[in-house]
């Protein structure tokens, strides 16, 4: 994947990069500084997020924002540094649907190569039904399989990971997923 913006100047000098392929092996054109010698690489982002259940219901999360503001969604959002991905996905449980849970299994991995991330979501079982969503979300409800709205869901990956869900939550065993989203100009 080619970046949008790609970079212009060195992050550790300021000297005007060129864009090729380094010395050291690289297979890829990489923004190299010819002053420090600075590689600059642009990799995924990583979304962490949950699958927040009670039940048989899942808690989903009405986006406050965009993008797909007014759909659903599972809580999730990008890692920070400093945090595994099993914290970044309870502390993005916390912020969007203030709910209190106890962290399960890694659950899903979905790359989407055309934007440049890849989403994963662990299982993790609800304490109790109160919630507090956060800024990001205009609330927070829980949903059985048969009232799950899914004309509504915000992001294909939300909805490949639910699908997952119910499907081992039928089978009545939780494995591991791993999908790609193909590219369209529809996604």
């Amino acid at each position: 994947m080619k970046s949008s913006d790609p970079i212009r100047y060195c992050q550790v000098c300021g000297t005007p990069v060129v864009h090729r392929i380094p010395d050291d092996g690289d297979t890829r054109e990489r923004a190299v500084c010819p002053a420090c010698g600075k590689i600059h690489y642009v990799n995924p982002l990583m979304v962490v997020g949950t699958v927040p259940y009670l039940g048989d219901r899942v808690l989903l999360c009405k986006r406050a924002i965009e993008p797909r503001l007014g759909k659903w969604t599972l809580p999730a959002g990008f890692m920070e540094l400093g945090e595994t991905m099993a914290e970044g996905a309870a502390r993005e449980t916390d912020e969007e649907a203030g709910a209190h849970i106890e962290m399960g299994a890694f659950f899903s991995a979905i790359s989407i190569p055309r934007v440049g991330q890849v989403h994963f979501f662990y299982l993790a079982a609800l304490l109790d039904d109160r919630f507090a969503p956060g800024q990001e979300s205009l609330e927070a409800r829980l949903f059985a399989e048969a009232d799950m709205p899914w004309d509504e869901i915000a992001f294909l990956t939300v909805r490949w990971t639910l699908e997952y869900f119910f499907a081992d939550r039928r089978r009545g065993h939780f494995g591991v997923h791993e999908a790609s989203v193909p590219w369209s100009p529809k996604l």
